[in-house]
């Protein structure tokens, strides 16, 4: 009969190597991923906010989901005189082609990809086709280009930005994050904009029920501290 004796510091040890390695191979996918060996081109560096010289706020919807809001959005929108900047998917636009059209009357269409991919998990030529093909689908229906690319997610790294700047877009992300995809409190929502509110803000918003309960509270607030509400073209100083 043989007896076998466990070591428990070799154990430990051979624990501790296992989830070193574990934790080693994460790391390198991340940097991967994000191309985090690489420097930044500043030429296509992300756009967080506009100009702090003018008390301007950019009010921005990305849409690749809840058509069913898009009307009462734009009624608001309409009633208050206020311009902002729809960030358009693709495939949206080509699945709701009269709605694309009420939404560029009065608005700036920027672009949001095709298929809202993870855009950091994608090659360069499929980022540029994500682009080009919603750049397509908007102009077919309203012969406006999107020269503005907000990325799905919020996600890029060199290769994102390589592929919008490639595409004629300037890669666009935000200043203030209303997080309103959790569907917070519509109160929530309007703090979430009005406490961080700043010159040259761009704020991220979706099309959901409690944004559009908030919106006229956002857009009230804003304008009683002296904000223009306007496109994100305009903060940046772009025509």
């Amino acid at each position: 009969m043989r007896i076998y004796y466990l070591n428990f510091n070799y154990l430990v040890r051979r624990g501790i190597t296992v989830l070193l390695a574990v934790l080693f191979i994460l790391l390198l996918f991340k940097v991967v991923q994000y191309n985090l060996w690489k420097p930044a081109i500043s030429n296509f560096d992300p756009i967080y906010q506009g100009s702090t010289d003018q008390k301007k706020i950019a009010l921005t919807c990305n849409v690749v989901w809840g058509e069913e809001y898009i009307p009462g959005m734009l009624e608001i929108l309409k009633k208050n005189n206020v311009s902002m900047t729809f960030f358009m998917g693709g495939k949206w636009v080509e699945d709701f082609p009269d709605l694309t059209k009420e939404i560029a009357k009065n608005h700036e269409l920027g672009n949001h990809s095709y298929s809202h991919p993870h855009p950091t998990f994608i090659s360069k030529s499929e980022n540029i086709s994500e682009i080009k093909k919603t750049d397509e689908a908007v102009y077919e229906l309203t012969k406006v280009r999107t020269r503005l690319y907000a990325p799905p997610y919020g996600e890029f790294n060199k290769t994102v930005l390589e592929a919008a700047g490639e595409s004629g877009c300037r890669t666009i992300l935000w200043s203030i994050d209303t997080i309103d995809w959790e569907r917070p409190a519509p109160d929530t929502i309007v703090k979430r904009v009005t406490e961080k509110a700043h010159n040259g803000a761009i704020v991220l918003m979706h099309p959901t029920d409690p944004t559009v309960k908030a919106l006229p509270s956002i857009i009230a607030a804003l304008k009683e501290k002296g904000y223009q509400l306007t496109t994100v073209s305009d903060v940046l100083g772009i025509k």
